[in-house]
């Protein structure tokens, strides 16, 4: 029966065409496309979000499809650009945050993006796990950081930390004040490395995978891997809030242990 499953889950997951995480023992991984939903216009066809302007119906059935991929229902987030880091594993009376953390196999965290990292983060034995949502504001705010503490908390025993930064926007198409590159420098002088002058005055390009990498490094994450795919680049694949001028759907990072880590 177990092995009926898994096929199963196989087929639903092919259907959605994801983009795979690393091969981590014990960890599994992908974030899903544009691929393999129902919606229409804009939000074709897997938009996961409920609240990007979408038929509800439409968004409910594009759910049920990836549901059918997953060992467990997705613990779905109502992510605020903050730091706030949710114990997927205790109750859970308010879901307003932008990360969450778990130690229990097949219990599945989601972080949704439209340009935004979502990241991935886990200790090399897959006892913990964490997911993280972290645009501008939240990586400003310490929302890795605040992951990476909360997994400490939870094995502190852990001397090997691993995460994925999953598809978001890339340097080449995200232009931004110079209150987004001063919030950065604030708190970390080498972040000056990830802005380079755009073409107006005061404007500048940021390159907010190099801003994450600095972050997890800092934190203690020695093996970082970065998905190097840029959501406003590629319309038939991602959806893109900035490309998109905020009429757009929501691809997830879902993320998941097995229970089968390296021990």
């Amino acid at each position: 029966m177990a092995e009926l499953v898994s096929a199963a889950r196989q087929q639903a997951l092919a259907r959605l065409d994801p983009v795979s995480g690393p091969d981590w023992p014990g960890v599994r991984s992908f974030c899903t496309t544009r691929a393999g939903g129902v919606s229409q216009g804009p939000y074709a066809s897997l938009n996961l979000g409920v609240k990007a302007g979408d038929d509800p119906g439409a968004v409910a059935e594009n759910r049920r499809r990836l549901r059918q991929a997953l060992p467990g229902e997705p613990l779905w987030l109502a992510q605020v650009h903050g730091a706030r880091v949710l114990d997927a594993d205790g109750p859970i009376e308010d879901r307003q945050a932008d990360a969450a953390v778990t130690a229990v196999p097949d219990r599945v965290l989601a972080v949704m993006s439209a340009d935004c990292l979502p990241v991935v983060i886990c200790d090399a034995q897959a006892r913990v796990l964490g997911a993280a949502h972290a645009g501008w504001r939240g990586l400003a705010a310490g929302v890795l950081e605040n992951t990476v503490a909360a997994l400490r908390r939870r094995q502190p025993g852990a001397q090997h930390w691993r995460a994925w930064v999953g598809p978001g926007i890339g340097p080449q198409a995200f232009e931004v004040g110079e209150e987004v590159r001063q919030a950065f420098l604030d708190t970390q002088a080498q972040a000056e490395a990830a802005f380079f002058p755009a073409r107006a005055p005061g404007k500048w390009w940021a390159d907010l995978y190099a801003l994450a990498r600095m972050r997890l490094a800092a934190a203690g994450v020695q093996e970082i891997h970065i998905a190097q795919r840029c959501t406003a680049s590629e319309p038939q694949v991602f959806f893109s809030h900035r490309r998109d001028r905020g009429v757009t759907g929501r691809q997830a990072v879902l993320a998941w242990l097995t229970g089968t880590g390296a021990g």
